[in-house]
């Protein structure tokens, strides 16, 4: 029996890496051996029985907490063995999973579950939770013979090892390159005294973001960009090409087992965007539609780089990033170094925190509760009074933990039985911060929201961040307005005296933001034909592909012999779908078309959009969550507008 109250999950006090091993066992374990119990209950029920979608939803929350522990414990631990353990432990639900979607005894129960009033018996959702149950034993091949059925299990066992391996040698292959000390000309203070130069008279900068990123912007040796930006590249390489040509050949071979034309038809069944064939479309209208603005803006900085280098013909990536902050410093007044006075990570931190809750009602309270590393930080959620959930923030780089920016579940939110916790994992220095990096923590700080928000559903499977995949980047996009308004930046942009970040200096960024979206909207078509045409083509030579690619979506020129694709770590969990980012970056622009641009502290629109779309998580179709908002479909005039069409 759920206790009236829930209550955060309990984790352990100690940091010995045995005792967090023995809260992984059984706190993964546990779950997994109540699945398989709640399975067998479910098969011993008789056909037509009402309660096989209870048990359903009730084995959907077992495994949700199993694979939720796990999936972060084996991206975040500081203990490489019990990482290790994490993985295995994925591997079992996986297997676990692979098995029950193929167990025809199961599927049979919960297809001879009458549909007709099934709302009313059970409770709104529960047709739609049915629906998606048989769809999805349907799309794992459990009406498919033997042998075929034999074969889907072992192509997902092996699938998720080599995911696994994937993002294992992306998270645990920190590589790092020398160059001179010279080379940290123009790089900020706190940054050069964080890399003394060693007896040799050179520093190393590593593949972190906070050694990369503004080494890349600011260093004034283009030599030694091109280096550690080579470097950075390369992760992942050789060894992710092969893991990534099988993982290719696998997928491929499983759609079409199921009835597909391959592995992007399959899986974009089950999105907003339909069908594999509109992906492409997809992507070549946007990349046409990026393309005055992305010409105009290279050629502008391709002017500015042959200041400096003359007999230069092209601009490369490496040379793209520092002459964007160049052009930003001398057409647009904004010096990213000025800029970076006013963000000082702390005050950054709970700025975010103080701004959301004003936005969305909500009151955050700092919990002194034990975490798996002492640089998390622990808050609980309320609105109205009601304890909601619970959210972890671990926001700074180490070895061996998970080197992007995510929202991993913690607790799967289950209305009357677990509250919601989600977890922050980000890669930012402890000192100032770059304001893409504000940028950042505010977009992912958006799927923080909505799985706490809509952590309140009494059925698993539509909790949380549960709706189509190409719309759950949306919330967090166009949370990200939110960094780059002067009102809101002023709440907490402060420099060391005080003084909050002029509006005027605010107003400059958004024009020098504005400058280079196109090539953004370039870029990241060029990511998102990557990701699809990987898996249409499964081409042989992946670094030449990766070439192709790049010469015709790319407004930049690829580093000679890179090989992006062997850390593109969106290809283990995205697969073909990184379209989903653009896709979802439409709706997001069309979202806030609806707040007042002059005060977006407005409660109204902002306490309506919290209920009406976050809260909502997956229990309706995204274009209907949208559609009840707006109070009209979307459409694509706002972005076509940001684009400066």
């Amino acid at each position: 029996m759920a206790p009236a109250t829930p209550t955060p999950l309990a984790l352990p006090t100690d940091a010995d890496p045995q005792v967090w091993r023995t809260f992984l066992d059984e706190r993964a374990g546990g779950h997994l051996d109540e699945a398989r119990r709640l399975a067998d209950d479910l098969r011993a029920l008789e056909p037509g029985d009402d309660a096989a979608l209870s048990v359903w939803n009730d084995l959907g929350v077992a495994l949700g907490n199993a694979s939720a522990v796990c999936s972060l414990l084996s991206s975040v631990h500081p203990d490489v063995d019990l990482r290790a353990r994490a993985e295995d432990l994925v591997a079992d639900l996986s297997r676990f999973q692979t098995d029950l979607m193929l167990d025809g005894a199961v599927f049979a129960r919960l297809d001879a579950v009458r549909a007709e009033g099934l709302d009313e018996r059970l409770g709104d959702g529960a047709t739609r939770v049915l629906d998606d149950a048989l769809r999805g034993f349907r799309r794992s091949g459990v009406d498919r013979d033997d042998a075929t059925r034999e074969r889907l299990r072992a192509l997902a066992e092996r699938s998720t090892e080599l995911e696994q391996t994937f993002a294992r040698t992306i998270r645990e292959g920190r590589r790092t390159t020398r160059v001179p000390a010279a080379a940290l000309d123009g790089l900020p203070d706190d940054y050069r005294e964080a890399h003394p130069a060693d007896a040799d008279g050179t520093v190393e900068i590593g593949t972190d973001y906070p050694d990369t990123n503004p080494f890349l912007a600011f260093s004034t040796d283009r030599e030694a960009r091109h280096a550690v930006h080579a470097t950075f590249l390369d992760l992942g390489w050789p060894a992710n090409d092969a893991v990534l040509g099988e993982l290719l050949d696998l997928r491929d071979e499983r759609a079409r087992l199921l009835g597909y034309d391959g592995w992007a038809d399959f899986d974009a069944e089950v999105k907003m965007i339909g069908s594999g064939a509109a992906i492409p479309e997809f992507v070549d209208r946007i990349a046409a539609d990026a393309t005055p603005a992305a010409e105009r803006d290279r050629d502008i900085l391709l002017a500015r780089a042959r200041e400096d280098h003359p007999g230069l013909t092209a601009l490369d990536v490496s040379d793209a990033r520092y002459y964007g902050e160049v052009v930003r410093r001398e057409r647009f007044d904004v010096d990213a170094q000025q800029v970076r006075a006013y963000f000082d990570f702390q005050r950054v931190r709970q700025g975010l925190l103080d701004v959301t809750g004003r936005l969305f009602g909500l009151v955050y309270t700092d919990v002194d509760a034990a975490s798996w590393h002492d640089d998390v930080s622990v808050h609980d959620v309320h609105l109205d009074g009601v304890h909601l959930g619970r959210i972890h923030l671990d926001l700074h780089p180490r070895e061996g933990k998970y080197n992007h920016a995510a929202q991993f579940d913690l607790v799967p939110g289950v209305a009357g039985r677990q509250l919601p916790e989600g977890v922050l994992v980000c890669n930012f220095g402890r000192g100032r911060m770059e304001h893409s990096e504000v940028v950042t923590l505010f977009h992912e700080f958006g799927h923080l929201l909505h799985h706490v928000l809509a952590g309140r559903h009494p059925w698993a499977r539509f909790s949380g961040v549960a709706t189509e995949w190409d719309f759950v980047e949306a919330p967090s996009q166009m949370l990200e307005e939110w960094a780059w308004d002067a009102a809101v930046l002023q709440t907490f942009a402060t420099d060391d005296a005080g003084t909050p970040i002029p509006a005027a200096l605010v107003a400059r960024m958004r024009e020098a933001e504005e400058f280079g979206q196109g090539c953004y909207a370039r870029t990241q078509m060029f990511y998102a034909a990557v990701s699809y045409r990987f898996h249409a083509d499964r081409p042989a030579d992946r670094t030449a592909a990766l070439r192709e690619l790049s010469e015709r979506y790319a407004i930049f020129e690829a580093l000679p012999s890179s090989h992006f694709h062997c850390g593109f770590g969106h290809l283990a969990g995205y697969t073909s779908a990184y379209y989903t980012y653009m896709w979802s970056l439409v709706i997001a622009k069309d979202l806030f078309s609806a707040f007042d641009a002059d005060d977006l502290f407005a409660p109204d629109v902002a306490r309506r959009y919290r209920d009406t779309v976050l809260a909502a998580g997956g229990s309706r179709d995204a274009a209907d969550l949208v559609e009840a908002f707006l109070g009209r479909p979307y459409d694509s005039a706002a972005f076509r507008a940001w684009l400066g069409r």
